[in-house]
């Protein structure tokens, strides 16, 4: 008798996240329902340790915590990637109907009774409902999926239910790359061109639906949490408007509070919106990014800077952790950025207009700015003379704009001298704007790792977009859907050839069919890809040959 599994034990993979695209949603809401543990990693330092460790190995009790949270999960997502879908299904529904009916349980009878009206805490847990509701959903839905697979189990058992195999994203993003391309394009609507095009031959894999589902449900947590301690804040100074005016004198608190109240909310809102667009632009990006290596077209950055094997799968590691951390705290800067900008013009704009009237304000506005608008009509003029008198005239009349030839060129050399000293002024002004703009943009994508926020030729010292580039490469080399298609054909193949020699134990063609069968598909794959000739390793040796080839094959495929 054979030892039990071949005399290998089992390993148990909770998710892969490098190939597989089933149960995408289904692992997504299953991050979702530890969304809020996710968040508690983040912002808080409780010790999981029975002991207390010395500051600097504070680390560790970070490395606990998170293993901790994985362990107490990890069921979950084990019941979701077995391949024994009643044995799953029923351990997972189990297990998602505990937690979920202690959820129901704490939220509806624990709550009530730990709540005293006075302080932050109280005031929180007040408020704890709207922390459980994404839990909830999270885990119903994983209810009914886990009893939906149950089901159908039994079903396929009985055989009252036929297992329908379902054709791979790879198998038909390669079929259609085989096809001709159409005579007619389809027309774009516009948010198509400018915004998202649905792709029916392309999947996102498990490991991006996750994260960017998680991405959300923090971000949700997150504000959640600020709002309401916020809020407590706010109700808190209110209550203090009476100490301020008696004993400080500040008869305007009430309207220095409504100022800060209402920026705060706004700043607040803006803040998510723009958080939502960069989760959302992540879909975007990747399947763009790994579209164009799956092509052959590597981004900028790959074309200088080639990161090692062991940088690559790091940042598949990687990957998750970052977004979600760059996210959240992301979100929270940019607010904080956000609520500064907002009192500046509230205190800049809305209260002198209130205050004075809006003629007094817009008159110190042009004495205050007349040097800046002298400074931008200056340059206009330039930029127009330049146009006018510095130019040659256009070689033809369709010409779109003047040939960069000089034009009364001792007049030019007497207004660059004397303009030299000017630009010198214009460039402080200009250094001070170029800061500020690159403080904005760059805070404004913090939270978007798969952009560089460093200057050109300093990407590589941005570590988050090298985990996103390392993500892209891992992936491009682990799930392209022509090296995989390759892979299941050659495999398929190889099986059948070994099953036909083992049974006959004599080839079923001769040498020489098989040969010229090879180089048949051989002609017929360079003439449908004539770009492959220049990469073959004769190319260097017969140049000639096989440019004529090229050249030949590109005249007969046109």
């Amino acid at each position: 008798m054979p030892p039990c599994l071949s005399g290998r034990f089992g390993v148990v993979v909770p998710v892969d996240f490098l190939s597989t695209l089933e149960n995408r949603w289904s692992y997504a809401f299953a991050f979702g329902a530890i969304a809020q543990h996710m968040v508690t990693l983040i912002i808080d330092d409780r010790n999981p340790l029975p002991f207390t460790l010395p500051p600097s190995l504070k680390v560790f009790v970070y490395m606990v915590s998170a293993v901790k949270v994985g362990v107490a999960c990890m069921p979950l997502f084990t019941c979701l990637s077995t391949p024994h879908h009643l044995l799953g299904g029923v351990l997972g529904l189990l297990y998602s109907l505990y937690w979920f009916s202690l959820q129901v349980y704490e939220l509806r009878w624990c709550s009530g009774s730990t709540v005293n009206k006075g302080g932050l805490r109280d005031y929180l847990l007040a408020h704890e409902w709207l922390l459980d509701v994404q839990h909830l959903l999270c885990f119903g839905f994983l209810v009914c999926r886990f009893g939906f697979l149950i089901v159908e189990d039994i079903l396929i058992r009985l055989k009252k239910h036929n297992k329908q195999e379902e054709v791979k994203a790879q198998y038909k993003y390669v079929q259609r790359l085989l096809q001709r391309p159409a005579d007619r394009s389809v027309e774009k609507s516009w948010f198509q061109k400018n915004m998202y095009e649905w792709d029916p031959y392309f999947k996102f894999p498990t490991r991006i639906i996750s994260t960017v589902v998680l991405c959300f449900f923090c971000l949700y947590l997150m504000v959640l949490i600020e709002q309401v301690v916020s809020s407590f804040t706010i109700s808190e100074l209110y209550e203090l408007e009476n100490i301020f005016t008696d004993v400080l004198n500040l008869t305007d608190y009430s309207k220095h509070l409504n100022y800060f109240e209402y920026t705060w909310y706004v700043s607040s809102a803006c803040a998510l919106f723009s958080s939502v667009v960069h989760i959302s632009s992540v879909l975007v990006y990747y399947r763009r990014h790994i579209k164009f290596m799956w092509a052959g077209e590597k981004i900028n950055l790959l074309r200088n800077y080639k990161p090692s094997p062991t940088i690559s799968l790091g940042g598949l590691l990687n990957y998750s952790g970052y977004q979600i951390a760059f996210t959240v705290w992301g979100y929270l800067l940019v607010h904080l950025a956000m609520f500064v900008g907002g009192l500046v013009f509230v205190y800049t704009v809305i209260s002198p207009i209130r205050t004075y009237g809006f003629l007094p304000w817009l008159k110190d506005l042009f004495i205050f700015l007349a040097n800046f608008f002298v400074l931008l009509a200056v340059m206009g003029l330039q930029r127009m003379f330049l146009y006018m008198f510095f130019l040659q005239d256009k070689n033809s009349p369709t010409d779109e704009d003047k040939p960069l030839a000089l034009n009364n060129r001792k007049a030019f050399h007497n207004v660059n001298y004397f303009l030299f000293f000017f630009n010198t002024i214009f460039g402080f002004m200009s250094c001070v704007m170029r800061l500020m703009k690159s403080a904005a943009v760059g805070l404004m994508l913090l939270p978007r790792i798969e952009r560089a926020i460093m200057p050109q030729g300093f990407e590589k010292y941005d570590r988050s977009y090298c985990t996103w580039l390392g993500m892209i490469i891992t992936d491009h080399h682990h799930s392209n859907p022509v090296l995989v298609c390759f892979c299941h054909l050659l495999l398929e193949h190889t099986l059948f050839r070994v099953g036909v020699y083992g049974r006959s134990h004599q080839k079923s063609e001769f040498p020489a069919t098989e040969r010229a069968r090879a180089r048949w598909l051989l002609m017929y794959t360079l003439v449908r890809n004539p770009k492959l000739i220049l990469l073959r390793k004769q190319a260097k040796q017969n140049r000639k040959d096989t440019e004529f080839a090229f050249a030949w094959a590109v005249s007969h495929t046109s």
